[in-house]
């Protein structure tokens, strides 16, 4: 910690997080910090962004990390481990997986004040990376990973899921044109932190992909994650509608009216391509073998883990078409749906 202005006493690495390692600092004075090592992908724009964002947010009442400079006023310290960045610590707790419907219905309520404060924010965001959401980019690293990688453990696993995501593509359709909004980027239910008792939801956490997009895809992102019950990887993931409904009526109490009829049309058709794109991606992964963190006490490989993040996505996909009537009817209901 020589780089700020404070003495570390305690250090504990936080578990969760698939790609910065995140350590909870406690300093001599008290106070807690949460310290991160991004990831390589992450250039020195994600922390201007990150504090263009995070002072509008805080000036629409909005709680938010705020990112800590070091002893010279810089953003953050490159060290030849990484690049590394200190922000305020916001005591909650964070779920792999929802576990009611009324936290749906919480998370959906703050994500709409999170996108109805940044309705009106004007400011550069700066891009050093590929736009988080886009699914032919995603496909054609998933052929350019089958290609390299023929004779690859797992190559003939990917090859069958691959023909799934193919056949999801075909079935999808284009979305319709709708105007980019400025959202979080990562919606899924980790970068959500609740309170003590899990019932608040207090703020999200890892702004490190703020990106102007459709709406829609943040939704998507968000709903996939929210509305199966089990874990991601989970063998038996599905898309539950309860939690759908209470998350939608959520997001309305947060944001009404800022959904347009385009937009709130393509609520479900833009959550089946996020499953979609997110299995290309997985695959494309399961065979090059980086980027995503994996779980080495339930699998014996990235590879592995990754496979099972691609199938599982496959089959939540597969139970949201067999109910899309239902969930189209809840995206139209307005909000109207409540949830105990």
């Amino acid at each position: 910690m020589k780089h700020y202005d404070c003495v570390h006493v305690r250090l504990a690495r936080v578990p969760q997080g698939l790609i910065n390692l995140t350590v909870r600092v406690t300093a001599s004075n008290g106070r807690r910090y949460a310290l991160q090592r991004l990831h390589p992908v992450f250039g020195d724009a994600v922390n201007r962004n990150l504090a263009r964002v995070t002072a509008h947010l805080r000036a629409r009442g909005m709680l938010t990390p705020e990112l800590v400079p070091t002893a010279t006023g810089a953003p953050d310290v490159v060290l030849p481990d990484g690049r590394w960045r200190l922000l305020t610590w916001i005591d909650g707790r964070a779920f792999d997986a929802l576990r009611t419907p009324a936290q749906a219905r919480a998370a959906g309520q703050l994500l709409g004040r999170f996108h109805a404060a940044l309705a009106d924010f004007t400011g550069e965001i700066e891009r050093d990376r590929p736009p988080v959401h886009d699914l032919e980019r995603h496909l054609a690293n998933l052929a350019q990973a089958i290609a390299a990688h023929p004779y690859h453990r797992l190559a003939d696993n990917v090859a069958v899921l691959a023909a799934e995501v193919e056949a999801a593509v075909t079935a999808l359709g284009p979305l319709p044109v709708m105007r980019p909004r400025l959202v979080h980027g990562d919606p899924k239910i980790s970068n959500v932190l609740f309170d003590a008792d899990g019932r608040d939801a207090l703020c999200l956490i890892d702004l490190d992909t703020l990106a102007r997009m459709p709406v829609v895809l943040e939704l998507g992102d968000a709903l996939r994650s929210w509305c199966n019950p089990g874990a991601e990887d989970a063998p038996t993931a599905r898309i539950d509608l309860e939690r759908m409904a209470a998350a939608m009526a959520g997001y309305e109490t947060g944001a009404p009216g800022l959904l347009d009829a385009v937009e709130r049309g393509a609520v479900v058709a833009a959550t089946l391509a996020i499953h979609v794109e997110l299995a290309a991606r997985f695959l494309a992964d399961a065979l090059d073998e980086r980027y995503f963190g994996w779980d080495s006490a339930r699998y014996p490989g990235r590879g592995e883990h990754n496979l099972a993040r691609a199938r599982g996505q496959l089959r939540a996909a597969a139970s949201l078409r067999e109910q899309r009537v239902a969930a189209e009817a809840i995206v139209a209901a307005r909000g109207t749906t409540t949830a105990a």
